[in-house]
């Protein structure tokens, strides 16, 4: 085939269009995937409509499952007929809304048994947020291999440490809950509606917290005072809840909420880009890429943005993470699919833009939107 079938986005608050890509032929360490499934994320509604990162035309998604068809010379793990998921975004050539994608194999791992593709597309590209955000931005250790017991755990300073998740029931939040807690994280504070706390504090909440209590900040600090600070070197003080990783970042949504916990020395990690407003039917979405610009800070808070397109900067993380780790938590159950709703639709364009309209219309609560994508029969 020359040509296949992908969903772009074709202008700024557009309804999305289906358009003939080239279909690229492996080279080196890449593979060729059937895309069968997809999970849509809020990047896709902030490309559509908000035209982030955007060259129009610009092929969506880049979260992918699907069949190896095609392999290059230089491939080592990855064989056709291999059933794989992974994240890629460089181009279009890589992304998801489309027949076929050309990727490195890097950015793809292999299937578990006893999972479907569709429960495996809401893991890669928000674990591998957890990894790069808790790593890069937070400063937090998440060694691999990953110690088997708590005994063999290696001293962390921070196992104990007061880290604030806010939107736990977000796809980011539950994954980030569940590898705190397999990596030895023990007091892990979430924000969610109040139907999602019993869930959250399955996989790894201690305490949980309605975000939309007006009284939420305050509430954080007095759940931490009293549970009792970890034990810090005699003259050494710090902020209550000395990290958070805001996985929703509203500029008054979250972070102006954050910034009544966060104190002197205090990490605050946002995934990019803000919300300064949320994109509606009659209107455009605004956003904000300097987090620490974007509420007023206690004076000794660090608050970063969150670029989860920069993690194959680290080399382990490019060789090892969507290969070996991320398949291997998938399948010893350290890491649970988000609960899926299937969107359905009798094409690829229909299914596409019916996500489309769900995310916009803020339907979507401790759930991915998960799509089937190619209609081809091989």
């Amino acid at each position: 085939m020359a040509t296949h079938k992908a969903v772009a986005t074709v202008a700024v608050r557009g309804k999305l269009a289906l358009i003939d890509v080239p279909t690229v032929a492996p080279a080196g360490r890449q593979v060729r995937v059937h895309v069968e499934w997809t999970a849509s994320t809020p990047l896709d509604l902030h490309q559509n409509d908000g035209g982030l990162l955007v060259t129009h035309p610009q092929v969506l998604g880049d979260g992918l499952a699907g069949t190896v068809v095609e392999t290059g010379p230089d491939v080592q793990s990855l064989r056709v007929g291999d059933k794989v998921f992974g994240f890629a975004f460089k181009d279009n050539t890589q992304r998801a809304y489309q027949d076929f994608a050309t990727v490195a194999e890097t950015a793809l791992g292999k299937l578990p048994p006893g999972f479907s593709l569709q429960e495996a597309v809401t893991l890669p590209n928000n674990t591998v947020t957890v990894f790069h955000a808790v790593t890069k931005d937070l400063g937090l250790p998440l060694d691999w291999p990953r110690p088997v017991s708590q005994e063999s755990f290696p001293k962390n300073p921070h196992a104990d440490t007061p880290i604030l998740i806010w939107g736990g029931a977000s796809s980011c939040g539950q994954y980030a809950l569940q590898i705190l807690r397999a990596w030895g994280y023990t007091n892990l504070l979430a924000t969610a509606s109040p139907r999602h706390h019993a869930y959250l504090r399955s996989i790894g909440a201690r305490h949980t917290f309605d975000y939309r209590d007006g009284d939420v900040a305050s509430k954080i600090l007095k759940v931490v005072e009293e549970d009792g600070r970890p034990q810090r070197p005699q003259g050494q003080h710090g902020p209550a809840v000395p990290f958070v990783l805001d996985c929703i970042a509203s500029q008054k949504g979250s972070l102006s909420v954050i910034a009544g916990v966060a104190q002197k020395g205090t990490r605050v990690a946002a995934l990019l880009p803000v919300i300064v407003r949320d994109a509606t039917d009659n209107e455009a979405p605004v956003y904000c890429m300097d987090v620490q610009a974007a509420v007023n800070w206690a004076a000794g808070v660090e608050a970063r943005g969150v670029r989860t397109h920069f993690y194959k900067d680290d080399v382990f993380f490019r060789e090892h993470l969507q290969p070996t780790i991320v398949p291997e938590l998938l399948a010893a159950g350290i890491v649970k699919p988000n609960k899926q709703r299937i969107v359905e639709g009798a094409t690829l364009l229909e299914r596409a833009q019916a996500a489309m309209d769900l995310l916009r219309g803020k339907a979507v609560s401790g759930e991915r939107l998960v799509w089937r994508v190619s209609d081809l029969k091989l």
